[in-house]
């Protein structure tokens, strides 16, 4: 049973970085996708906000290509940290 848990649980993580893969592939990123390569260690800060394909930007500097005012808020458009905070609540 245990072993069929494992099994599962390494398959979606092997689900998840192929789909991050596949969006990093598609992305020109200008912070060479940090995001990912430091094991999310080094995430820009953002926050679901339950638009499908944004998450709310919260740093404070808003110099980055996928940043965007919207109203009050500025909405991050990149793909890949739409992925992160929305699958992987980061």
């Amino acid at each position: 049973m245990k072993q069929a848990l494992k099994s599962r649980a390494e398959e979606v993580e092997e689900d998840v970085r192929n789909h991050m893969e596949e969006i990093i592939i598609g992305v020109e990123c200008p912070k060479d996708f940090v995001c990912y390569y430091s094991g999310f260690n080094n995430l820009c800060n953002a926050k679901d906000i339950g638009i499908e394909s944004f998450v709310e930007c919260l740093e404070k500097k808003k110099e980055c290509k996928f940043s965007f005012r919207f109203a009050l808020i500025y909405l991050c458009r990149c793909p890949l940290r739409v992925y992160i905070a929305k699958k992987l609540k980061k």
